[in-house]
């Protein structure tokens, strides 16, 4: 029996919807099940900056997370949660400092001691520019808002991470392992560099504090060998560039200090009870290598390819955690893959890959440059078309989705709900007459006025935590809070990334390009004119991923594509889509507010009759959501099911071609 025993890592669900209410209700269930750390997920409008009485919010509330407004839905969500007990990570990034000033407000009005409170802000921007897409201001502005988390919680809130860096989302944008490693690591050079150089002079001794309170939230995928290389890498990596280019002495404050939650990009919706193993698997090297062992987990459900988790579903993924720390001998050994030459080689390659890829960024100017030529964008893009076209080609095998494709029905998916939760059609309402009530009853005299300092010492470049903070407790809103910021920095469109792909080595799928690029060239001759497809990304969804690569795919067999981006409006779109002249609009949406947006798409259209214009739409859309987006008049709807995306290219050749007949 081994004398070593390491201590368990922070255990975790992504939870948050419908309500403050029912997400509450959720935390407290979990955490009687043995939970012991919270993270919470925010709806859209939240991430985005919006009150849930904004119209770009409409459709959106609560679908994705959970709806928060004021202080009012704080105190709601952590209503019987002492804070000062609870280690809490917020999935928050653009308007992070507000909902932190939130969350401070709530502990004290518990009672709480603001040194006392521990947990996250994600608040790494740079990966929203990149992949997810809930930014709102520009680079530069947004890492000044990061630094003022970052300055204030190091000698405020002690034991607070101000931020998570986040290469979680890179690779669910396609990123290489190597791409991981250099982008989210350029990420935190940037951010330290920005601190050093536009903000307040640091003392040496603060400055190594800070450094040390710089957290990372990553992802791990099937490459059981390549992930916990990757791991190793990062570990590595890190401390060697804290103590050689920032000179960070004391090796505790180097230390790569992460949390983790595993590859939602790899989970099917076809045999999606095959999740379980790959959750299962993906799991490992975060956990296995001592040295490199993650701070906190949390797990995916089984089904969210198809929709929401229930909470018994989550129950599952909760007890797999609990298993593995339990039940297993894991943490009663030092790191066994000490001494391991499969995995010291490995690393060598990795690490030598990301510090020619550092040496990259750095000679394009950084991180803010590398974001705003669209440099750090393309290659994701790039490497998202070359995974999607090796998962179409079979070389990337994914059971149950391009090979042993036959098989039973899974029982899972037989039940009356279809195997996933549904948001209250009704929280939206009661949330919208929550605000505008909020609104009323508050003292708007105080709320002018605090208002009115927030932007002042925005506009000085002032640290804006405590004003923030004095804004939470005065009742002031989400929308408002973010509205000041808007004026102060502006909003920022970031670069797409859409550029031609390499067209395939596979001489199938070269064949299939090559009939559909006859395709358009004889469909072009009979109208005249190039086919013009729009992709477009309606509400607030910023998971552009599936639109990027339908905009490449598109343009590789001879399409003219009109693509701008995440987070329009229906009008804007319908507009666009009269003043290109376009033959097709394709439309993208993953946040649940499916129905809403193409239903006011569709009624637009017809509007202003413009109902020939054919549409077809994408998303994880239930199949009962499916037939009833096809009674609305929409030609033709695409889940993940539908992986092959030549398949999808030659329906909407098709759709095209029948339009114009």
């Amino acid at each position: 029996m081994s004398q070593f025993k390491d201590n368990t890592w922070l255990i975790r669900t992504y939870a948050g919807h419908s309500s403050a209410e029912a997400s509450n209700k959720l935390y407290r269930e979990n955490l009687k099940k043995g939970q012991t750390g919270l993270s919470v997920a925010f709806d859209l409008p939240t991430q985005t900056g919006y009150d849930s009485d904004h119209i770009l919010s409409k459709g959106e509330v609560g679908k994705v997370g959970v709806p928060i407004s004021h202080i009012g839905n704080m105190q709601t969500l952590f209503s019987k949660i002492p804070l000062d007990k609870m280690n809490t990570s917020m999935t928050i990034n653009a308007p992070a400092a507000w909902l932190l000033a939130l969350y401070v407000a709530t502990a004290e009005k518990q009672g709480k001691n603001r040194k006392d409170l521990s947990g996250t802000t994600q608040n790494d921007i740079t990966k929203e520019y990149l992949s997810r897409g809930t930014y709102i201001f520009p680079p530069k502005p947004s890492l000044k808002l990061s630094t003022d988390i970052i300055t204030y919680t190091t000698k405020e809130i002690p034991k607070w991470n101000p931020i998570n860096i986040c290469s979680y989302h890179l690779q669910e944008a396609g990123a290489t392992p190597e791409q991981e490693l250099s982008f989210a690591l350029a990420t935190a050079i940037g951010i330290i560099e920005n601190l050093n150089q536009e903000g307040p002079k640091i003392e040496k001794q603060l400055f190594e504090k800070i450094v040390g309170r710089l957290s990372f939230f990553v992802n791990s995928g099937m490459k059981l060998i390549t992930e916990t290389a990757k791991m190793i890498a990062f570990t590595e990596l890190w401390d060697e560039i804290c103590k050689k280019r920032f000179k960070v002495k004391n090796s505790k404050f180097r230390r790569f200090r992460y949390g983790m939650q595993v590859n939602s990009l790899g989970l099917t919706e076809l045999q999606p009870e095959n999740n379980v193993y790959r959750i299962l698997i993906q799991m490992l090297p975060v956990v296995i290598a001592k040295n490199s062992r993650a701070r906190a987990v949390q797990l995916p459900a089984w089904n969210e390819a198809l929709g929401l988790p229930r909470p018994w579903d989550q129950q599952w993924s909760l007890r797999l955690q609990q298993i593995m720390a339990y039940e297993t001998d894991l943490l009663d050994y030092e790191d066994i893959f000490e001494g391991s030459k499969v995995l010291k080689d490995k690393v060598r390659s990795l690490k030598k890959s990301t510090y020619n890829q550092l040496k990259k960024i750095d000679e394009l100017g950084g991180l803010v440059h590398a974001i705003e030529n669209g440099y750090m964008k393309s290659e994701l893009v790039s490497s998202q078309t070359s995974r999607q076209k090796s998962i179409e080609e079979g070389i990337q095998k994914v059971v149950g989705v391009n090979c042993f494709t036959e098989g039973e029905s899974s029982p899972l998916v037989q039940e009356t709900d279809g195997g996933f939760m549904k948001v209250d059609e009704k929280a939206e309402k009661k949330q919208i007459d929550n605000v505008n009530s909020w609104k009323v009853k508050r003292d708007n005299n105080l709320v002018k006025k605090l208002i009115g300092k927030l932007k002042q010492k925005a506009i000085d470049g002032e640290n804006i935590m405590d004003i923030s903070i004095q804004c939470a407790h005065g009742g002031v809103t989400t929308g408002e809070w973010s509205d000041v910021m808007r004026e102060v920095y502006g909003e920022y469109r970031a670069p797409t990334g859409i550029v031609s792909s390499h067209i395939s080595n596979q001489q199938s799928q070269k064949n299939e390009i090559k009939n559909l690029q006859a395709e358009v060239k004889a469909l072009t001759k009979k109208m005249k004119r190039r086919p013009k497809m729009l992709v477009g990304k309606p509400g607030l969804d910023g998971h552009s991923n599936g639109a990027e690569q339908i905009a490449v795919r598109a343009r590789d067999i001879g399409l003219e594509v009109v693509y701008d981006g995440i987070r329009s409006t229906p009008e804007q779109l319908v507009i666009a889509s009269v003043e290109e002249g376009v033959h097709i609009i394709g439309l993208s949406i993953l946040s649940g507010s499916h129905i809403h947006l193409v239903k006011t798409i569709m009624n637009l259209l017809k509007k202003n009759n413009f109902s020939s214009i054919p549409v077809i739409v994408g998303g994880i859309i239930p199949p009962k959501d499916e037939k009833k987006l096809l009674s609305t008049g929409v030609k033709a709807v695409f889940t993940p099911k539908d992986f092959r995306i030549e398949d999808i290219m030659k329906n909407i050749v098709e759709i095209v071609r029948h339009s114009h007949e």
